[in-house]
């Protein structure tokens, strides 16, 4: 994939990004609520701004943006990746944009029949957040790999913080508790709207959120 990024006229251009274009370009389904929504925001959406901290600013975003995981050819794909400013700091945010889509499998349901490259992304996974020794079978896999993706891009851009927030358009507020449970593992209690701090083994911080989206953009 070309390293030359081309501007945004409008919702529209990002639905080229997408794996499966026809399928998940449809009015009330997450890319599109996110496409219109931080078209909208002509910058950070309020909602995400809320959580990055006081006077939070867009840099620039990336929509549908890859990164790349040990243990295999298939990326984390952010549904949009951005560099944010707020006070002295700047930040790495990866996105994942839901209304009623699940996040996926549990890692005990993707490490079924696990193979070597399974085995060595799990693994790095655990390494790269610091995870606790426990068990993490019943955490949603989609929610590890995008946390890493945020840290593995801080790093690369030397950010002072990384971020993974969940922008759910849903009104009923749909798996909020898989993100709890992802927040829970950590030693944290997610609530809707509220910023939460876990310390990468790094030393750099990690933000986690649920960010309410606006039901305008379904």
């Amino acid at each position: 994939m070309s390293k030359i990024l081309t501007p945004s006229s409008g919702p529209d251009d990002w639905q080229q990004f997408l794996a499966d274009p026809q399928k998940q370009w449809r009015r009330g389904y997450s890319a599109m609520a996110a496409a219109l929504s931080w078209e909208a925001a002509q910058g950070l959406p309020p909602e995400v701004a809320a959580l990055l901290g006081p006077d939070a600013k867009l840099l620039f975003a990336i929509p549908e943006h890859r990164v790349a995981l040990p243990g295999g050819r298939r990326e984390s794909q952010c549904d949009v990746f951005a560099l944010a400013r707020a006070g002295d700091d700047t930040i790495a945010v990866a996105i994942e944009a839901k209304v009623d889509e699940p996040f996926g499998p549990t890692v005990g349901e993707w490490m079924v029949g696990a193979s070597a490259g399974k085995t060595e992304r799990i693994t790095f996974i655990r390494d790269l957040l610091g995870l606790p020794t426990g068990p993490i079978e019943h955490v949603r896999y989609q929610l590890l790999h995008r946390t890493a993706a945020a840290a593995l891009e801080a790093a690369r851009f030397k950010t002072d913080r990384a971020a993974m927030i969940v922008q759910s358009f849903s009104a009923k507020h749909r798996w909020f508790e898989d993100f709890a449970a992802f927040t829970g593992l950590l030693g944290l209690k997610a609530d809707r709207g509220k910023p939460l701090r876990h310390i990468l083994p790094s030393g750099k911080p990690v933000d986690l959120g649920w960010a309410v989206g606006s039901e305008a953009f379904l």
